[in-house]
């Protein structure tokens, strides 16, 4: 095999692995397409009350922890990433999607751990390998709530 065609290959693969990941370890099937993935993850729709929960619960979501919120509480968030006052209008479903599912797709060094993926990660502690952050369907709650802040910070 040539050096092209094995380095297309290569390419192919690390487009194409979280897909095929996903199949063989009983995730859900998504697509990327661009920077979304347009489909849900299931067919029942998102809860945004049950996102909200997960959200500012620091030991299931974290989210808090590194995000600020348009809520009066908890009064303790993070500043490592953006501020998520209004993100329901700037992003579409697919693109929240895709952030949660694995946000290293559009930023290879961010911080923010990929919520719906299993392969390729580091130092995972051990009764959290193999295993999602976030199952598909708190993934879709998520995306509801994130949909919901469509105005500024309070």
């Amino acid at each position: 095999m040539s050096k092209v065609a094995r380095l297309i290959l290569a390419a192919l693969a690390g487009v194409l692995s979280p897909v095929l990941a996903a199949q063989a370890e009983g995730l859900v099937k998504y697509e990327v397409e661009g920077d979304a993935i347009p489909a849900p993850l299931v067919r029942e729709p998102g809860d945004a009350a049950r996102g909200r929960k997960i959200v500012l619960d620091r030991s299931v979501g974290g989210c808090v922890l590194c995000h600020a919120f348009p809520e009066p509480e908890p009064r303790f968030m993070g500043d490592i990433g953006p501020p998520l006052a209004g993100v329901g209008a700037r992003l579409s479903a697919g693109q929240l999607r895709l952030r949660v599912v694995d946000q290293s797709r559009i930023d290879p060094r961010t911080p923010m751990p990929a919520y719906y993926r299993t392969e390729g990660l580091y130092d995972v502690a051990s009764g959290y390998r193999g295993k999602p952050i976030l199952d598909a369907q708190q993934v879709e709650d998520v995306v509801a709530y994130l949909r919901t802040l469509r105005g500024a910070r309070r």
